[in-house]
């Protein structure tokens, strides 16, 4: 399986969200402007008025699950941006708006709209704020947003869309990682157990990750992500326990997690150069597929790996 990547911002939302909190964020200001067909245009207040009115509505439109409402309040070519994620198209944004439901309990979005700048006859830039959370006893995570918003068919739709996340906002995309993960390949005979876990106030995931060859073999590794505040992207820090170490940039096309990887492994027969891209994909909240595509040894391709399959156990 290969996915065609787009530079995120998370998830989004490695998803972080990868759906993802920025994919939430930047359509919640639709709103259902003036009758384009005929009368005087709206006024500055009427357009403002709108604006947050159709905030609220957003909002319950989506943690209601009503992706009808919510593909109705963007353009057909709206883009949105998150820290470096970029998702094109009504279809694709609507798409990672679902899975992130998926891959939530109960997300709930709340809107604080701050400000709205008419720039012209049926223009207006939306400012403000997204609190988002994934279940009820889940801290709220904030972004900050900027939108254009374009007066088309008596509604104003989301155009364009730049979200500027929190680091902890950032690292929220890829909190469904969170938790103990086991899969076994029939075929290899090996199996993997990992398990991810939030540290330093929630702001860092670490990972451990243990793989068991058919022979009895293992390898262990650690794995370090964190929230990039000035790129504005998800990175990673990774270890194993035979002197090998990689970094990883998280980035999302709105349904799958992808992690480029460049780094070095402990052996010196397997190279001094090592790179790919590890495709994560949630199927819902408790099963995962993990596939690594785009490898390469010291500039020479390799073929991808076998999909894995890891089963939340915990």
């Amino acid at each position: 399986m290969h996915h065609t990547r787009s530079p995120l911002s998370a998830p989004a939302r490695l998803a972080a969200t990868a759906a993802a909190i920025g994919l939430v964020i930047g359509a919640m200001f639709p709103a259902a402007g003036a009758d384009p067909g005929g009368g005087s245009a709206p006024s500055a207040t009427g357009v403002v008025d709108a604006v947050r009115r159709a905030a609220a509505a957003y909002a319950a439109a989506f943690n209601a699950g009503d992706d009808a409402a919510l593909a109705a309040q963007w353009t057909l070519g709206a883009e949105l941006e998150e820290g470096g994620r970029l998702v094109k198209g009504r279809e694709a944004i609507v798409a990672s708006l679902r899975q992130s439901r998926a891959v939530h309990q109960q997300p709930v979005v709340r809107i604080d709209v701050t400000d709205v700048q008419p720039l012209g006859e049926g223009v207006a830039r939306v400012q403000g704020t997204l609190e988002f959370t994934g279940r009820p006893d889940q801290e709220p995570v904030v972004s900050r947003f900027d939108s254009l918003r374009v007066l088309e068919n008596g509604a104003w739709r989301i155009a364009e869309s730049r979200v500027v996340p929190t680091p902890r906002a950032a690292l929220a995309d890829l909190d469904w990682m969170v938790g103990t993960w086991q899969a076994a390949n029939p075929k290899t005979g090996t199996t993997i157990d990992a398990t991810y876990e939030r540290a330093l106030g929630g702001h860092v995931l670490i990972g451990r990750v243990k793989t068991t060859r058919k022979d009895g073999s293992t390898v262990e590794s650690l794995d370090l992500i964190h929230p990039d505040r000035l790129a504005g992207r998800v990175r990673s820090w990774g270890f194993d326990s035979l002197g090998g170490s990689a970094q990883g940039t998280f980035m999302s096309d709105g349904t799958s997690v992808n992690r480029s990887l460049v780094g070095t492994p402990g052996d010196p027969a397997a190279g001094s150069r090592n790179t790919a891209v590890q495709v994560m994909t949630p199927l819902g909240r408790d099963m995962l597929l993990w596939h690594t595509i785009e490898r390469s040894i010291d500039g020479r391709p390799e073929p991808d790996t076998e999909p894995v399959h890891l089963r939340r156990v915990r």
